[in-house]
């Protein structure tokens, strides 16, 4: 199927309102590429563990676009009517529409070709558009990241995936995003595995994969800190700051004799992270590091 990106210049100050025009012409979603919205989350007191450069390179220009069908041949004319009218009636800043033809298949298609199968330890990751013939007793995961969440190619979750230990265990998977680590651990022989995100996307996206590879898994759209649930292994590949929030509580949610299993922690930030759980009575049982990624296998002092 072809549809039509449309795309609309503006000033940051004007951009929710051709956001608003583009709906009002009928948009189902619309999406706005200001420079300066990054400039103020870096300004502000979040610490962020990786920004790419490139937003940070300031332009007044704000792009606003928007996908319709191609079937739609009235969008156009309706959206610059509207813009017309709001430019008329309050000054609203704009540039020029332009539009361009894409093949929807090729769109979504596109980004699969970065996707290989990754061996590790325990598990082989396997994007489920790959045919592949496993070898004797070894362990595959098809997992399908729904473009969001990964495919365990990145530093963060293969580390995880080789430190993990999840035989016989109750294990917790927190931040699970595709649900690769909470899947791998239930095919590697976990007892028992409860997955949560906050975000309804990844909960989806871990319910789907975890049918797809048939465990018995419990997923839900919670967050851990909230709740009493207690495990043998917890996993967290999430970032820096939120890790070192765990750290409070966690140790209420671990069984005696169990590890937490912590990634997404850049060079810059494992001391930072490592002497926050150290003051919580934890320290390393294992370490691991890749690409300028760290993950930490962490236990009860007393119990190492």
């Amino acid at each position: 199927m072809k549809y039509l990106s449309i795309t609309v210049s503006t000033i940051s100050r004007d951009a929710d309102l051709v956001a608003s025009a583009m709906f009002d012409a009928g948009a189902g979603g619309v999406s706005i590429l200001d420079s300066n919205d990054f400039l103020e989350l870096v300004k502000s007191d979040v610490i962020w563990d990786y920004v790419d450069e490139s937003v940070l390179k300031h332009s007044d220009i704000v792009k606003v676009s928007t996908v319709v069908e191609t079937s739609d041949g009235e969008f156009m004319k309706r959206l610059s009517e509207r813009l017309a009218e709001m430019r008329k009636a309050g000054g609203i800043t704009y540039g020029e529409i332009v539009s361009e033809v894409i093949d929807n298949a090729d769109y979504e298609n596109e980004w699969k070709k970065y996707y290989k199968p990754i061996k590790t330890a325990h598990i082989t990751v396997v994007p489920t558009w790959i045919k592949y013939e496993p070898e004797e007793g070894e362990r595959v995961m098809r997992l399908d990241p729904g473009m969001a969440f990964g495919t365990g190619s990145h530093a963060t979750t293969r580390m995880c995936l080789e430190l993990m230990d999840a035989k016989d265990e109750d294990v917790i998977d927190v931040g699970c995003g595709s649900g690769i680590l909470g899947i791998a651990a239930a095919l590697t022989g976990a007892k028992s595995v409860y997955m949560c995100d906050i975000d309804p996307l990844a909960v989806e996206f871990a319910t789907q994969n975890a049918k797809q590879n048939g465990v018995n898994v419990t997923v839900e759209c919670a967050d851990l800190l909230e709740g009493e649930r207690k495990a043998d292994l917890i996993i967290a590949n999430i970032t820096a700051d939120i890790l070192m929030r765990f750290a409070r509580d966690i140790d209420k949610h671990l069984n005696p004799g169990g590890s937490i299993l912590l990634s997404g922690i850049i060079d810059e930030r494992l001391d930072e992270v490592e002497t926050v759980y150290t003051s919580a009575g934890f320290a390393r049982a294992g370490y691991m590091t890749s690409d300028g990624w760290n993950a930490l296998l962490l236990k009860r002092k007393q119990e190492i």
